[in-house]
C-alpha cells in the first residue's frame, strides 16, 4: 500500500473529518495538503495514524458474554481496565467480579433487566470508588449533552488519574495551569481528534479512552 493509500485508509478508520485531517497534517509536517508533502512527510503522517490506532486489530478474546446487556457490561469493564482498576480485561474476569459482587449467575444478569441492573450498578460503583468516575448528572444548557455521556465521565477520570501519576506526561503536561476540563480537551486535540465533543463519534471516544488507558497502565502506581 502506498503512503497516500494508507493515509486515506487511516482517515477512514480513525473517522477524521476534513478540517481535523488537515490540522493533523500541519501538526506533523507543517503542510496542510498531501500534494505539498514529500514522500518522507507522507510517511510521517502514516506513522502518526498508526500511533493513533490505524491498522490495529482488537485482540481476539474468547467470547463469553452475549445477550442484551453484554455490550454495556463489557464497556464498563474495559473502562475499569483503562483506568488501571483491573489488570485483566477478558470477559471471564468480568464474570468472576459480578458473581462475587452480586451472587448472580451470569446467565441471569445477561438476560434479566433487574439482575443486569445490579451487575451494572456494582461496576459503576467500583469505577466511582477506585477509578474516580463521577456519574452525577449535570445540567446541559451551557455545556452540551456530552457532559453526561459515560465516555466523557470516564475520560475525565482517566485524565485526572494520569495527571496524578505523571504530571509531566505529554497528554497532561502543563496541568497546573488549567482545569481538568481544559486538560482533557487539549489531550484530545494532541491526539488529532475532532475539535469539540459535539463532533465526537463512538470511535473518537474509544480512541481517547484507549490512549489515556495505555498511558495509565504504563505508569507505576504512586506509593
Amino acid at each position: 500500500m502506498t503512503s497516500i493509500a494508507a493515509i486515506h485508509a487511516g482517515r477512514k478508520q480513525l473517522g477524521l473529518d476534513e478540517n481535523t485531517m488537515r490540522d493533523l497534517y500541519e501538526r506533523v509536517t507543517g503542510e496542510r495538503s498531501l500534494r505539498a508533502m514529500s514522500c518522507q512527510q507522507q510517511e510521517a503522517v502514516v506513522s502518526e495514524f498508526r500511533r493513533l490506532g490505524f491498522g490495529r486489530t482488537a485482540p481476539k478474546y474468547r467470547r463469553l458474554l452475549d445477550g442484551p446487556f453484554a455490550k454495556k457490561l463489557q464497556a464498563l469493564w474495559i473502562a475499569a481496565w483503562n483506568l488501571g482498576v483491573v489488570a485483566n480485561r477478558e470477559d471471564k474476569a468480568l464474570l468472576a467480579f459480578v458473581k462475587r459482587q452480586t451472587g448472580i449467575d451470569h446467565v441471569r444478569f445477561l438476560r434479566y433487566p433487574q439482575d443486569a441492573a445490579k451487575a451494572i450498578e456494582a461496576l459503576k460503583g467500583w469505577l466511582a470508588r477506585d477509578g474516580g468516575v463521577d456519574w452525577a448528572r449535570r445540567p446541559t444548557r451551557y455545556t452540551g449533552d456530552h457532559i453526561n455521556l459515560p465516555q466523557y465521565r470516564i475520560a475525565l477520570a482517566q485524565w485526572e488519574k494520569l495527571n496524578n501519576l505523571d504530571p509531566a506526561h505529554p497528554l497532561v503536561e502543563g496541568a497546573p495551569n488549567r482545569s481538568v476540563l481544559q486538560g482533557l480537551a487539549e489531550a484530545a486535540s494532541r491526539l488529532g481528534l475532532p475539535e469539540g465533543y459535539g463532533r465526537f463519534e463512538g470511535q473518537d471516544w474509544q480512541a481517547l479512552m484507549n490512549h489515556l488507558g495505555s498511558a495509565i497502565r504504563r505508569e507505576p502506581p504512586r506509593r
